[in-house]
């Protein structure tokens, strides 16, 4: 059984504050177990509260040591308002870990959608610039951060039938690679994590990559050891 209350980390690291994304799915909700349990205050961003209040409990960690908003990223004014209130609770913000976004597919071109093409943009490509408008400055103020999202392996070759999806996302690791750039003097880094697919089922031996693995992977990027690596296409399949 998890320790509910887990030691906090050396006094140097103990302060950082994480946001997270999409924090009550499968890979969402692993992450933030794995990072609570290494002593980093928690701010959790979803859309469900019904979800958001049971990891919350699940999670069990003091007060001062979390924070849970039910928002919108695809709304500026609402992240902007999340940003502010995390800043307040936490006096800075120095890991955004973007997990937001859906799969689209099994459509040629002609045969997709207008909706089609805005639902996916909103959802990665939207939420990605409102996240970064807002926390970007945060991040660069703390002096010390990291920026992880979560990629398909086809970006750089699309396969048929995906191409709303896959466009979005590379629109998103453009966005990626541009805020490693922009926040490299301020010891941020930025990186994307590239997998084939994510298998949430631990029952099944599929082609994906587990919550596990990729979790670890973040786990490292945080590290002092990774401090160089910023701009990378990690990839994890």
């Amino acid at each position: 059984m998890n320790n509910p209350h887990p030691s906090p980390l050396p006094k140097r690291e103990g302060a950082k504050t994480i946001v997270i994304t999409g924090a009550t799915g499968a890979l969402g909700s692993k992450t933030a177990r794995t990072f609570a349990a290494r002593g980093y205050s928690l701010a959790l961003l979803d859309n469900d509260s019904n979800k958001l209040d049971s990891l919350a409990r699940d999670l069990d960690l003091p007060g001062e040591r979390l924070f849970t908003a039910v928002v919108d990223l695809r709304d500026g004014e609402a992240v902007h308002s999340a940003g502010e209130a995390v800043s307040a609770k936490f006096g800075g913000v120095h890991g955004l870990i973007h997990l937001v976004g859906g799969w689209l597919g099994g459509k040629t071109i002609p045969e997709t959608s207008m909706d089609d093409f805005t639902s996916m943009f909103g959802q990665h490509v939207q939420t990605t610039f409102h996240l970064f408008r807002s926390f970007m400055p945060l991040l660069a103020k703390s002096g010390w951060g990291r920026v992880v999202t979560v990629s398909p392996s086809t970006v750089p070759d699309p396969l048929p039938k995906r191409g709303v999806y896959t466009a979005a996302k590379a629109a998103q690791e453009n966005l990626m690679l541009t805020l490693a750039a922009e926040l490299k003097e301020s010891n941020v880094t930025a990186n994307i994590i590239q997998v084939k697919a994510i298998d949430v089922d631990a029952s099944r031996k599929g082609t994906g990559t587990t919550p596990d693995e990729i979790v670890a992977a973040m786990v490292y990027l945080f590290s002092e050891e990774a401090s160089k690596v910023t701009g990378a296409r990690l990839p994890l399949y």
